[in-house]
């Protein structure tokens, strides 16, 4: 699809919020209240194996271990990510403003 400068902007400014707004992440798939339910039926529709939980065994069993664990893994192929550099914040976090005396 191509489009006008024009039109690519105000179709990326619908999904930019106003000043003073906050994303909202309590809704849709990953809703904490009913995050299990969802995924366990989006995996049965997909035809996937359902997760099994690790029990305390296998929990100590990983934490004995010498060797560190990836912390992210390819979404494609599975295999563990090489951190190759991590980027420092540009600014430093600001203030919240003064409130004014009424």
């Amino acid at each position: 699809m191509t489009l006008t400068s024009d039109e690519f902007i105000r179709r990326f400014l619908q999904h930019v919020l106003p000043t003073g707004f906050h994303r909202i992440r309590h809704y849709g798939l990953l809703a904490n209240a009913s995050r299990n339910d969802h995924l366990t039926r989006a995996r049965a529709l997909l035809h996937a194996p359902p997760i099994k939980p690790k029990t305390d065994s296998e929990a100590l069993a990983n934490e004995g271990s010498q060797e560190k664990p990836c912390a992210f893994t390819c979404r494609q192929c599975g295999m563990p990510m090489v951190v190759i550099e991590i980027l420092p914040p540009q600014h430093a976090p600001r203030a919240p403003p003064e409130r004014q005396a009424a």
